[in-house]
């Protein structure tokens, strides 16, 4: 019997909804879509094109929300990493147009999932961007502005004397409130989508890497004991795809973050800390970010290790963080800790497009995963069923690879992410 792979030990394992564990591929099955990979880019385009009538299968190399979909901060974060000014700077006011009218989509997807499947994730609403400085209180000032302009109706500015009511915390100048931003349980929402697809009859089989695809008007897809025979292919591995196909891996490099919770706290405390109960991230380019969660924990992340190494000891570098936050938590334990990779790009927008005729791929979300791997998946089952206009849109980006090559690129990033670092350090 071969070696399975379980989720690594975090707080969403240890809390996650009851899953079934489900067989591994063997043998040769047919589908009209193969998706490869079990996160929020696979099983958000596997869902929808069950909706749709699809015969849809997935294969998993581990389990379902291994990766990224169960570890990351649970953060609903709107728009791209890069946001629309930029694009309309850099590829023109059409793709800033077409690009801007998604922004905000991914978000609506998540809860109407929720809703219409009654996952049960711990949906919060309220996302917070501090702002340490004067400078960065500018800059939102200025994302309110652009985002208004772009239909979002749902945001407002926070004076430092109001961030009483968003956070225990007297390190910021004030704060922009997206009230259509929120939180989740990241792990319980994907194991909720997977068993909404299977529900309309799709099927998922985990422990089941994919080692091979061999193109053609019907592509095969392989694993160590089995294949599928599929007209379409979704790749949707994203920082855990590997060296599957070499073009994708070549122009994306997986980083990761670190992530710590607390023991439970009084529940007083846990309202004190972020009285709001809105999900907080700062403004910094290293930036720190927390929530609580719904057993009153404190969950604090951030970090960022170019090339996924694993840190050896993860407390130790998020605790310092944690507490020059919450001083108030210097006797609190922590209780689970872990490292979760995201992939990115060197333009820092997602990279969406096709392979031959057939293949279909998105990856490299940047940090703003949760909520575009959901619109990910819409824009990928259109294409896939004749409606490419909104996957057009993307995949007309330029995808650029990494300079330096596979050897030179995590050095070269290190060395900006210090760059940027001592900027924040010098609030400049």
């Amino acid at each position: 019997m071969s070696q399975t792979t379980e989720h690594t030990r975090s707080y969403y394992a240890y809390s996650a909804n009851p899953s079934p564990q489900r067989p591994a591929l063997q043998g040769s099955q047919q589908a009209d879509v193969c998706v490869i990979g079990a996160g929020y880019t696979g099983l958000s385009t596997a869902l929808h094109l069950a909706e749709a009538g699809f015969r849809v299968i997935v294969l998993e190399a581990a389990r379902v929300g291994w990766g990224a979909s169960g570890r990351n901060g649970g953060q609903i974060v709107n728009s791209y990493s890069r946001d629309m000014d930029v694009i309309e700077a850099r590829h023109g006011k059409d793709a800033a147009r077409k690009l801007g009218a998604m922004a905000f989509e991914g978000g609506k997807i998540i809860r109407e999932r929720i809703a219409k499947y009654g996952i049960q994730c711990d949906l919060k609403n309220g996302n917070v961007f501090a702002a340490f400085t004067g400078k960065q209180l500018d800059e939102l000032e200025a994302k309110k502005r652009l985002w208004e302009s772009y239909g979002h109706s749902g945001i407002e500015m926070i004076d430092k004397a109001g961030m009483a009511r968003i956070v225990d915390s007297d390190q910021y100048a004030g704060a922009l409130l997206d009230h259509w931003g929120g939180h989740i349980h990241p792990l319980n929402l994907a194991l909720g989508e997977a068993a909404a697809f299977e529900s309309l009859g799709g099927r998922i089989f985990e422990q089941s890497a994919v080692t091979d695809i061999q193109r053609g008007e019907v592509a095969v897809v392989k694993t160590a004991e089995g294949q599928v025979s599929a007209r379409f292919v979704v790749v949707a591995g994203n920082a855990y795809l590997g060296n599957l196909i070499p073009k994708l891996a070549e122009k994306s490099l997986p980083c990761g973050t670190q992530v710590v919770t607390t023991e439970r706290l009084d529940p007083a405390l846990a309202r004190s800390l972020l009285p709001g109960d809105n999900c907080v991230e700062d403004c910094n380019f290293l930036l720190d970010y927390y929530r609580l969660t719904a057993d009153n924990r404190l969950l604090y992340g951030g970090g960022t290790v170019y090339g996924a190494r694993d840190p050896g000891e993860i407390e130790s570098l998020i605790r310092p963080k944690m507490l020059h936050t919450f001083p108030q938590l210097k006797d609190v334990k922590i209780e689970f800790t872990w490292t979760g990779n995201f992939s990115l790009t060197l333009s820092r927008l997602p990279q969406v497009g096709r392979i031959d005729s057939n293949i279909y791929y998105s990856q490299g979300c940047s940090g703003h995963g949760v909520t575009f791997t959901h619109l990910a998946g819409r824009i990928l089952s259109e294409a896939i069923r004749g409606q490419s206009e909104r996957f057009d849109a993307f995949a007309s980006l330029p995808h650029y690879p990494f300079p330096g090559g596979r050897l030179l690129r995590v050095p070269m990033l290190t060395m900006g992410a210090w760059w940027y670092g001592m900027r924040d350090r010098l609030g400049v």
